[in-house]
């Protein structure tokens, strides 16, 4: 099977174009980041804060109850929800939320596998629009029927987590992203590859070395969570952030060299947009 694949430029994107903005934060797009941890409970800003960045309107964080107020006073922008105890069905005001969410975002910051699979089948027993899931999701992807997710899935994988799915080390990036697509029935995106479940293909080039820090996958994961909100098909979605991640590194990559950070990231997205 051929594994061909278009260049995501700027011209692409122009083509595909942005959509409204329309006149208040509820018409720019509403998403939740559900994620976090004791060990990493800025996941979620970076998260959401990227979301904002990319010109969603509205975004919420869903978040064990020993972090929330770090996030509270940490992401004022953010509206805080607490997640009840494990293994149990949202609570209504956050069942609410996330059926509301135009694109809601799990695995950012999360750090048991438990703890993650549990709240994705949580979300999986709500009414959600668009679904991405990235970093301990990932994995949590194997143990939950297909069927009980929403049609519009997008995957945000790195390497180590699309070997899980595929169960071996990828030879071929764009073959073995292809395949997570087609059997996942997702939008897949790895390394700046992107692909659907029929066998189309984009691919992002550039970012450099420097997107290799600390919650620069957080910045990827909000930023495609964002377009998605923003109405964007899933894959113009999933391209879109890629894109406008790997600019926002070159463009900081020009500036200062090795040794940005991901919060500096998400601050470079609007402009990066801008560009385009």
């Amino acid at each position: 099977m051929s594994h061909r694949s278009e260049p995501v430029t700027p011209d692409l994107l122009r083509g595909w174009g942005l959509p409204e903005a329309g006149d208040s934060k509820n018409s720019r797009g509403r998403l939740v980041v559900v994620g976090g941890s004791s060990l990493s409970p800025g996941a979620v800003r970076l998260a959401g804060e990227a979301a904002l960045r990319v010109g969603a309107g509205k975004v919420g964080a869903a978040v064990l109850p020993e972090i929330s107020d770090v996030i509270r006073m940490s992401f004022p922008e953010a509206g805080v929800f607490e997640l009840g105890p494990r293994g149990r069905k949202a609570h209504s005001t956050l069942a609410a939320e996330l059926s509301a969410a135009d694109a809601v975002l799990i695995g950012p910051g999360f750090d048991d596998p438990r703890e993650t699979l549990a709240r994705l089948r949580m979300i999986a027993a709500c009414d959600v629009a668009c679904l991405v899931v990235d970093a301990f999701a990932v994995a949590a992807l194997l143990k939950v029927r297909r069927s009980s997710l929403p049609d519009a899935l997008i995957v945000n994988a790195n390497l180590d987590e699309a070997t899980i799915l595929l169960g071996r080390e990828p030879e071929d990036i764009p073959a073995g992203v292809a395949e997570i697509a087609r059997t996942h029935r997702a939008i897949v995106n790895c390394y700046g590859v992107v692909a659907t479940p029929d066998g189309e293909l984009w691919e992002v080039e550039g970012g450099g070395p420097g997107l290799g820090t600390a919650g620069s996958g957080d910045v990827l994961a909000g930023a495609i969570t964002g377009f998605a909100a923003r109405g964007m098909p899933p894959v113009r979605a999933a391209a879109w952030g890629a894109w406008a991640h790997a600019r926002a590194g070159d463009r900081l990559t020009q500036r200062r060299g090795l040794g940005f950070l991901a919060r500096e990231l998400a601050d470079e997205l609007a402009p990066a947009v801008r560009e385009v």
